[in-house]
């Protein structure tokens, strides 16, 4: 068997086509992004049939795998976990309904969070939705975990969540390639209309149903704590995950030998016999696991229990070796170690070149002091750049957009209200509160930041761009006319990198507002973290007169990284600026220049 150095998410991805499955969605969504890709690169390569998909959203990308799933062949699809929430519907359903093939549903954790809204826990939405989670602590157990996961699945007729958080998805690890063969299993879907489409009446049944494969379940190896490290005290560690991984590292750099470990492959549906004979045989427990007490939840006693609901372990944050370090002194009273606080960081923001800067810009001019409510994506730092004052989820920038128009209707002096959405992101989840917004009346100006891809994510196909899935080309889908589907009368198209049009354009929007309601700008102009696109377009020699006087006003209002202030005057860094001289608006001395060089 070859071995090779994988990303965690790739492994995923490996163990996915190894088990065999026929069908894989997703929607990109870091840290998650990476196992789809991965996916379908292979499929590619070994002339597989199996079909791969960028799905609409989450909710979509599982109800197609779901139906593959109940027609007798394995699936799989992935997800962050925020993405888990729009999925969440159809998910908890399914898990009343059971499975015929295996279903696994991978959903990647963010604890810290390094890119997302929340640090949910995904381990307790398997309690909330009565599903069996398996936590992996390290690539090649997150693609061993993938087998084990089909095969659960499969036994027990249910969905198995596999949890890989953000350390794990993100990790290189020497792995045992597996080996990935053509698999063809052909459909077989029998008509149960009791158990496929269930109402309320049948649905109590499937509920009892359900109850009694999490008893099984939790009868079954998996559902034990496995006893890895035995210690010569009284005292014992229970953890999962990449907890898990750095407790191993802590303790191997520690001279004591007085702590026992239990490793929870399967974080729930857990044995609780086997949790109260562990308690029987120490003094005192912990638990460590990131980000919810979900082990610790399932004690029929917590009294010996020490972890997060009695503060010992942090109620938030990821459990780095430096907390875990920590926290295992306080747990002794051995080891008392002083955690050195983390060095600032420089915020993030937008590539040197990047379309979304030269919007926010226009529509800061064009929309002066209004109210911006944005969305998920790379735009979001558009927050540096005062341009965005709400971030909620997935397509809340048009709705609450349209919930600002509510509050300050017939006020006098109301302000402007400018929407921005991305591309992917609308298609995802703007259409709605679109289609809402026009019909009840609701007055702004709807941007959608159109560069082309899905880029945070690392550029995925959008439907405007068609190509989703690998066995068929696609049909693009145009967001002008999804829009005018909507209802919206008016969309005005129009680059940003032509910042002044851009700034009339919003005007011209503003004004239509009055008597159309929603007005749409489509602001395009592609990702030039595409290559193709960035070889593309002009390119400029960008100087900077002596008519600066060092006001800062282009590296607050506009925060190229590019641009930073010299001993004299602003500077520009050669080495990242990619020439495109759209910074030429952001002088009000018109001290920055910019020469041709390609046209």
């Amino acid at each position: 068997m070859s071995e090779n150095i994988l990303l965690g998410n790739e492994a995923i991805g490996y163990g996915i086509l190894a088990a065999g499955a026929s069908v894989v969605t997703s929607y990109p969504g870091t840290p998650a992004s990476e196992i789809l890709a991965t996916v379908m690169r292979l499929v590619s390569e070994n002339d597989l049939h199996v079909h791969v998909e960028w799905s609409i959203n989450e909710k979509t990308a599982f109800e197609i795998a779901f139906a593959n799933s109940i027609a007798g062949r394995r699936s799989a699809v992935s997800m962050k976990q925020v993405g888990l929430n729009v999925a969440s519907d159809a998910v908890i359903s399914a898990s009343y309904m059971g499975v015929k093939g295996g279903l696994v549903l991978v959903v990647a954790d963010d604890p810290g969070p390094h890119s997302s809204q929340t640090e949910q826990d995904t381990r307790l939405f398997a309690m909330f939705a009565k599903l069996p989670v398996l936590d992996p602590s390290s690539p090649q157990e997150a693609m061993d975990m993938v087998q084990i996961a089909f095969e659960l699945s499969e036994r027990y007729k249910t969905p198995v969540i596999l949890r890989p958080t953000t350390r794990v998805c993100h990790a290189r690890q020497v792995v045992r390639l597996p080996e990935i063969i053509d698999n063809y299993t052909p459909p077989s879907f029998e008509k149960d209309p009791f158990r496929w489409a269930a109402t309320p009446g049948p649905r109590l049944r499937l509920h009892r149903e359900l109850n009694e494969k999490l008893k099984k379940m939790a009868s079954d190896d998996l559902a034990s704590p496995s006893l890895i490290l035995k210690g010569k005290g009284k005292l014992a560690v229970i953890s999962s995950g990449v907890a898990y991984a750095y407790l191993r590292d802590v303790l191997g750099l520690s001279t004591s030998r007085d702590i026992s470990v239990y490793k929870a492959g399967m974080a729930y549906p857990l044995n609780r016999d086997s949790l109260d004979r562990i308690l029987e045989r120490y003094e005192r427990v912990l638990v460590l696991e990131e980000t919810e007490p979900v082990i610790e939840l399932q004690f029929s006693s917590r009294q010996k229990v020490s972890g997060r609901l009695d503060r010992v372990v942090p109620g938030e944050g990821e459990l780095t070796p430096d907390v875990v370090r920590r926290i295992l002194g306080i747990f002794t009273g051995l080891e008392d170690y002083n955690i050195p606080e983390p060095a600032s960081q420089k915020r993030p923001s937008l590539c040197p070149g990047c379309a979304h800067r030269a919007a926010f810009f226009g529509i800061k001019w064009g929309a002066p002091k209004g109210i911006y409510t944005s969305d998920i994506g790379c735009y979001t730092l558009g927050l540096n750049l005062g341009a965005v004052d709400t971030c909620l989820c997935m397509g809340a920038s048009i709705s609450q957009a349209c919930g600002f128009y509510h509050a300050y209707k017939g006020e006098n002096n109301a302000p402007p209200i400018v929407a921005t959405i991305g591309d992917s992101t609308f298609f995802h989840a703007g259409v709605p509160p679109t289609i809402n917004a026009v019909v009840t009346g609701a007055r702004f100006v709807l941007v959608v930041l159109d560069n082309g891809t899905t880029a945070m994510t690392g550029n995925q196909p959008t439907p405007a761009i068609g190509s989703v899935a690998n066995d068929f080309e696609g049909r693009q889908v145009s967001i002008e006319q999804v829009l005018k589907g909507c209802g919206v009368k008016t969309v005005l198209v129009e680059d940003p990198y032509n910042v002044p049009n851009f700034i009339k354009t919003v005007k011209k929007a503003r004004k239509r507002t009055e008597q159309e309601g929603v007005v749409a700008i489509v602001a395009r102009h592609p990702c030039i973290r595409d290559k193709d696109a960035l070889a593309g377009q002009d390119v400029y020699s960008i100087q900077i007169t002596d008519r600066c006087n060092k006001c800062n006003y282009c590296i607050d209002e506009f925060e190229c990284p590019a641009l930073y202030m010299g001993e004299s005057k602003v500077e520009v860094d050669m080495s990242i600026c990619i020439g495109c001289g759209v910074c030429i608006h952001a002088c009000p001395r018109r001290a920055i220049v910019a020469e041709p060089i390609r046209r």
